[in-house]
């Protein structure tokens, strides 16, 4: 797709090939520095990524999609889901469900609430769902869980 014809088609050409060479020996320079400059790109973004959680902790129930989390925290949703596994070892989705499960078992523990109501204190709008995860969670359902911790 070169606009130009000719010898100035050649030098747009050679030009172009000796752009890629300049970023590939960048790249690899950088690979060859990579400890240093990933230990800064880390440093960074750690504080965007746990205020990210902080996020995620204050809005268990209605949390925002992971592109409103990115822009809330100023990087790109693909830094926040790659600093999120750096950092806490997990996705977004398994760090949010995770915490929504943990308050989840919270209370049912405390014996005040009955499950479809622990389901939407927690941000699910289905029980069914609710049952589904907290069951993968603890190998238990929710009701047999509560059953089990009044004994």
């Amino acid at each position: 797709q070169c606009p130009y014809k000719g010898l100035i088609k050649r030098m747009y050409l050679e030009s172009k090939a000796i752009e890629l060479l300049a970023l590939l020996m960048e790249e690899e320079a950088n690979i060859h520095q990579g400890e240093t400059q990933a230990a800064v790109l880390d440093l960074d973004h750690r504080d965007r990524i746990h205020y990210a959680q902080e996020i995620l902790l204050k809005n268990l129930t209605a949390p925002p999609s992971l592109m409103e989390l990115a822009r809330q925290v100023g990087i790109c949703d693909y830094n926040l889901k790659r600093g999120f596994k750096e950092v806490f070892n997990t996705t977004v989705f398994d760090y949010l469900r995770d915490r929504r499960m943990e308050r989840a078992k919270q209370l049912l523990l405390d014996g005040q609430m009955k499950v479809a109501t622990v389901a939407r204190a927690v941000g699910y709008s289905s029980p069914t769902s609710f049952n589904a995860a907290f069951k993968q969670k603890y190998g238990a359902s929710p009701k047999a869980y509560q059953l089990s911790m009044r004994k």
